[in-house]
């Protein structure tokens, strides 16, 4: 069974006071979280910082983002080698705030996928439709389009060690998730589809969920077969409510026979 994966990201939000006493308060509410998995993603002004509070802990360090390049001119830009540096275990890509704000498409994105497997980071491929797909019922073609184009790239096998991210755009930061029966019934399209090309691959990949996870909610998507973990945004921000979901990730019976 596939272990639980929690990640918090942090977004736009913080300043090195705040973020300082709540990756303390984490990392001392979770020394005793063994069964599931759990990462957070600061801004990356804050990444050293937080980095130096996670050694010796068992909490990963995420980015919000990478460039396709190595190095070079490309001003205000950050490597996966830089990342690889600090220790970041996983990166965020094609989250729909970077579709959306910078126009990033799905070939460019599949590009940082290839970039962050060559380095040995862990990629996070956030994909979702946006209100107006999900009203014209085009989420499944939607979902499968934006995973084709890693497969198209860099073949299935791409996925092995990876994570795929279902946010449907509509539910992030709205206060309105989506049910678990509908996310389930769209992780089950995502991990079927991947099982055509790859058995193996498709029962091993890790499928998240985001978009207004809470601490009421959280335990009704883990109860969902192929909901693996959650992405969480605003309530990864407050320790109190952070914790409760790390715990319901640790208690849930997915971690125990993980």
């Amino acid at each position: 069974m596939r272990r639980l994966l929690v990640i918090g990201n942090w977004k736009l939000n913080g300043n090195k006071s705040t973020i300082t006493n709540l990756i303390i308060r984490l990392v001392e509410e979770f020394a005793n979280i063994s069964k599931c998995r759990m990462a957070v993603a600061p801004p990356v002004m804050y990444l050293d910082l937080v980095m130096r509070y996670l050694i010796n802990s068992n909490i990963w360090l995420c980015a919000q983002n990478v460039d396709i390049h190595i190095s070079g001119a490309f001003t205000g830009d950050v490597s996966a080698v830089m990342l690889q540096d600090l220790n970041t275990r996983y990166v965020l890509i094609g989250h729909s705030e970077r579709r959306i704000h910078h126009k990033e498409n799905d070939a460019y994105i599949a590009k940082k996928f290839f970039i962050l497997k060559k380095i040995g980071l862990i990629p996070i491929l956030c994909i979702g439709e946006n209100k107006r797909e999900y009203d014209a019922g085009h989420t499944q073609s939607v979902c499968l389009n934006q995973i084709q184009s890693v497969i198209r790239l860099l073949g299935v096998e791409a996925f092995k060690d990876s994570v795929i991210a279902y946010e449907p755009i509509w539910a992030i930061g709205s206060g309105v998730s989506a049910s678990p029966e509908s996310v389930q019934i769209i992780h089950e399209l995502i991990r079927n589809y991947i099982a055509n090309y790859n058995v193996s691959i498709a029962n091993e990949v890790l499928i998240q969920y985001g978009g207004s996870v809470t601490p009421e909610n959280v335990t009704q998507f883990f109860n969902q077969k192929d909901i693996d973990g959650v992405l969480v945004g605003s309530a990864s921000l407050n320790a109190d409510s952070f914790s409760i979901i790390v715990r319901a990730a640790e208690n849930h019976e997915k971690s125990y026979y993980a």
